[in-house]
């Protein structure tokens, strides 16, 4: 991981690696299979870059150095990220936020950060790489299950798979590709990161079976 990449988290986290107060896109919990929540999400603003590598590590890390550089100033109103202390000159601030988010594509691997909710299209600052392009996400439904220790692609393909059979037979169906969230820095102690795979549902009409 790049020193760039790794500075994105280090003021606002000690060196166990916590998120402290960083900011997470706000869901209701509207349901629970096991260990799995289905959570409703509202609409939120997303900075996105699409990788393409068959690597699902190294998309990660050219992924995260791209948006480094927007939420930095790579951005029309060189706005800069705030961690702990305002950043000199900087005519607005970025916080950072929580989780970085992965996903598969047919163009290589799709990483997203999630934009603190006080922005929105109008009044979020434009990318200056044009490989990362801003997206406004429309309210979703997600079953998640959360994770700890590996975020290796195998222990993702793994909760991904466990995800998928406790949705099989219940009343929420998927809608989507699965996707993976971060929240983390890289340094975290391996068994108190935060990791989520999560896959878009939508609620069928029939009876759960017990």
């Amino acid at each position: 991981m790049t020193t760039l990449v790794g500075s994105l988290f280090s003021a606002g986290c000690s060196v166990f690696g916590y998120r402290g107060d960083t900011e997470t896109p706000h869901y209701d919990v509207v349901d629970r299979i096991g260990d799995v929540t289905i959570r409703r999400y509202a609409a939120r603003l997303a900075a996105d870059t699409v990788v393409d590598t068959p690597d699902v590590i190294d998309a990660r890390q050219q992924g995260f150095k791209r948006l480094a550089g927007y939420i930095f100033g790579g951005n029309t109103t060189k706005t800069e990220i705030a961690m702990t202390a305002p950043v000199a000159q900087s005519t607005q601030k970025i916080e950072m936020t929580a989780p970085v988010s992965q996903t598969r594509t047919g163009a290589g691997w799709r990483i997203r950060f999630f934009l603190p909710s006080r922005f929105n299209r109008a009044n979020a600052p434009q990318p200056n790489d044009d490989r990362v392009v801003l997206q406004e996400l429309p309210p979703e439904t997600f079953a998640v299950l959360r994770f700890s220790n590996s975020r290796s692609e195998a222990a993702v393909r793994e909760h991904t798979a466990a995800l998928e059979q406790a949705l099989a037979g219940s009343r929420w169906q998927p809608s989507g590709a699965p996707v993976a969230w971060f929240y983390d820095p890289p340094w975290t102690l391996p068994f108190l990161r935060r990791n989520e795979v999560a896959i878009p549902v939508h609620q069928t009409s029939e009876t759960p079976q017990p």
